[in-house]
């Protein structure tokens, strides 16, 4: 934990990207107790100014001494920016909570879910890892259902926004969309099809269309953004013997992504018992009336703090088994609100 302070001075890395102004936003909004906020970035923001707390303040660059008065960083930059310069950090004497991968697996790096093992903060050495926002918002209901009847497997696919790969990525869907508003709205056969010029970022058009890819293949066929999420949940859960499976897709919507969560349990579980714990799971909130249609979208939960749980369904396939379906804002609870509890419990605020 970090000193008790009235204030405490507080640097944001990667200020101008899509989760540093999401940083920024939250910080005003849970109204973090700041005394100075030191915006970071690379050359090409320096000199920039971004409103926060009622003025401006400018965005500086990012180098080795940057940090010389801070008590904790807010990283959001990158995970080869976030190792080179987080242990200058560490030897400025900042508590740092990076939101990269770059950290995540180290053995003494704390990596942290507040409403899941908050007590492994205690355990950090001046870096503290924030999860995969993929791992997140599938361990708030999993966690809660796995302190009551545990949990032996897991089997997710995720449908993943293109705000989770960054502000350049939303740019060029939007740019594809753009172009193929331009055709009859009777398309034929290839006429769904943008040129390749406005393909840039992602290995294939994402308008209209999904990339059941996201990182790149490992030697088990499985991408590094679904290795990311087993070896996470067994960390945070500490878990080390729990079976995961991920099938990660990137899926043409702006924000938010949705998960497919199927879990097989140690006890058995009803639906209604799932349905009540999760109701009174910190951070969790339940839609789910098949009745009147009502699930969680990503279009009703951008913009939200909380993992919204719906499709809330016995498994038919086992004896032991529950299927759900998982919303969340990736940019919020997915990243930076994340990463701010975890900031409010370092100096000992209620989150």
């Amino acid at each position: 934990m970090l000193k008790k302070k009235k204030k405490y001075n507080v640097a944001v890395m990667g200020a101008t990207g899509a989760v540093g102004t999401q940083f920024l936003s939250i910080l005003q909004e849970r109204d973090f107790p700041i005394d100075e906020l030191r915006l970071l970035a690379s050359s090409r923001s320096e000199g920039k100014d971004l409103m926060f707390g009622g003025r401006k303040h400018q965005v500086s660059v990012l180098d080795e001494n940057s940090f010389k008065g801070i008590d904790i960083v807010l990283a959001s930059a990158g995970a080869s920016r976030s190792k080179d310069f987080l242990p200058h950090a560490v030897k400025a004497g900042a508590v740092s909570v990076d939101n990269s991968s770059a950290f995540r697996m180290d053995k003494d790096v704390p990596l942290v879910v507040p409403e899941v093992n908050p007590h492994a903060i205690k355990r950090h050495r001046g870096i503290i890892a924030n999860p995969n926002c993929s791992t997140i918002q599938m361990l708030l209901p999993v966690n809660a259902i796995h302190k009551a009847v545990g949990v032996k497997r897991i089997v997710v696919s995720t449908f993943q926004s293109v705000s989770g790969a960054g502000q350049g990525n939303i740019l060029e869907m939007e740019k594809q969309v753009v172009e193929l508003s331009k055709k009859p709205s009777h398309y034929g056969i290839g006429e769904h099809i943008v040129p390749k010029k406005l393909i840039e970022r992602f290995k294939y058009q994402i308008a209209y269309n999904l990339i059941p890819q996201i990182d790149v293949f490992t030697d088990n066929y499985y991408t590094k953004e679904e290795m990311k999420m087993v070896h996470e949940t067994r960390k945070i859960m500490e878990a080390p013997k729990i079976a995961v499976a991920a099938t990660c897709v990137r899926v043409p919507v702006y924000f938010a992504h949705s998960e497919s969560v199927c879990i097989e349990t140690r006890e058995k579980i009803s639906r209604d018992e799932v349905i009540k714990i999760l109701k009174k799971s910190s951070g969790v909130t339940v839609v789910d009336d098949p009745d009147s249609s009502r699930y969680p979208m990503p279009i009703d939960v951008e913009g939200k703090d909380d993992v919204y749980v719906g499709r809330i369904r016995e498994d038919i396939s086992v004896k032991k088994g529950i299927n759900m379906w998982v919303v969340a804002d990736n940019l919020r609870k997915g990243a930076a609100l994340n990463a701010i509890q975890i900031a409010e419990i370092l100096i000992g605020k209620s989150v």
